[in-house]
């Protein structure tokens, strides 16, 4: 097969493209087999509705629909290099990755097929999935009420996304979930799915709607409005709130010998910087680049100073943004304003 010819067009040049334009397939790309193993492992728990998968512009399932969308960019080498320039890494990238984001949205799926969520006990387990869901909530990183699969602790933000994180680990091959969640009160969630899995193995779904996928892929866009949108989600306010925070993070006087800019300082330790809070955080690396780039920012806009050679430096200051990214998963706010 010819390569399509957008591949050897310079990034200015693709992001000038629609992405329905693209002509993007799963069929004969590398997700074709990774969506295979994921109908493998429902059949092998003698589940039999394997659930349409379609391009998208992100990981969703369309509400009461039983389809998955796959992000268009992980269909191409060449789309998930300029996904990672534009937005600092590529959700879903690795294989072990996009089967457990698989797994979950199968989950979505298997809900609306069979109308899971109108069960009592699915109800008394997970609550009720008309529960207004929002983008921000405070999870308790060591509740054991929950299953842990996805980053930032997602069982904990909705009753629906309780249930998905649920299946998803009760889905994966190999693991002994009932050793894994051993005391936890999540072991329940557990067995119940086990219960409820084995009631619906080897029948068809009860609801399967007919739909267009244009009405849902919403691919009539260029990259570059489809980027411009996807940063949009990650931009905060900048106020002049965290200057206290600052100069009291980087108090060496201009004069001091051997000081160091602290803008300088932190540009010179970005990358590590950035690597380190993801990590322990579970921060987008998007955002927490552009928060970085804000302080830095400030920083020079203020002229503070370091002394580069004090050993705890580093260390508080990714104490400092960790706990910005932190609140931002609590509060929608990396700081609250006083």
């Amino acid at each position: 097969m010819h390569p399509p010819d957008w591949v050897t067009l310079s990034d200015e040049q693709v992001l000038e493209r629609r992405i329905r334009g693209l002509k993007l397939k799963i069929e004969g790309s590398g997700l074709e087999p990774l969506i295979q193993q994921l109908y493998d492992e429902l059949s092998a728990r003698g589940l039999t509705f394997h659930p349409p998968c379609h391009v998208g512009d992100e990981w969703f399932v369309p509400e009461g629909l039983p389809v998955i969308f796959v992000p268009f960019y992980l269909v191409h080498p060449r789309l998930r290099e300029l996904e990672r320039k534009m937005i600092l890494e590529v959700e879903g990238e690795t294989p072990e990755w996009f089967m457990q984001l698989m797994r979950h949205e199968a989950a979505h799926a298997y809900s609306y097929a069979y109308r899971l969520y109108r069960k009592r006990k699915w109800q008394e387990t997970f609550g009720l999935a008309s529960t207004e869901q929002s983008e921000f909530y405070r999870p308790k990183p060591y509740s054991r009420s929950f299953v842990v699969h996805l980053d930032d602790w997602y069982a904990q933000s909705h009753p629906d996304e309780d249930f998905a994180e649920t299946f998803a680990v009760w889905l994966t091959p190999g693991l002994d979930w009932r050793e894994e969640y051993r005391d936890w009160k999540a072991l329940r969630k557990l067995e119940y799915v086990d219960g409820l899995m084995k009631s619906i193995a080897g029948t068809p779904p009860v609801h399967l709607p007919a739909y267009r996928v244009a009405d849902y892929d919403c691919l009539n866009v260029t990259l570059r409005k489809h980027y411009a949108r996807k940063r949009e989600l990650y931009e905060d306010a900048y106020e002049d709130f965290y200057d206290k925070d600052l100069r009291k993070l980087f108090a060496a006087p201009g004069d001091a010998p051997e000081r160091m800019k602290a803008a300088a300082f932190l540009r010179q330790n970005r990358r590590n910087l950035l690597e380190s809070v993801c990590r322990w955080s579970n921060g987008r690396k998007y955002r927490v680049n552009e928060l970085l780039s804000d302080l830095i920012s400030r920083c020079r806009g203020l002229d503070l100073y370091v002394h580069p050679a004090d050993p705890k430096l580093l260390l508080e200051i990714a104490a400092f943004i960790t706990t910005l990214v932190m609140n931002h998963l609590f509060t929608g706010r990396f700081k609250r304003t006083k």
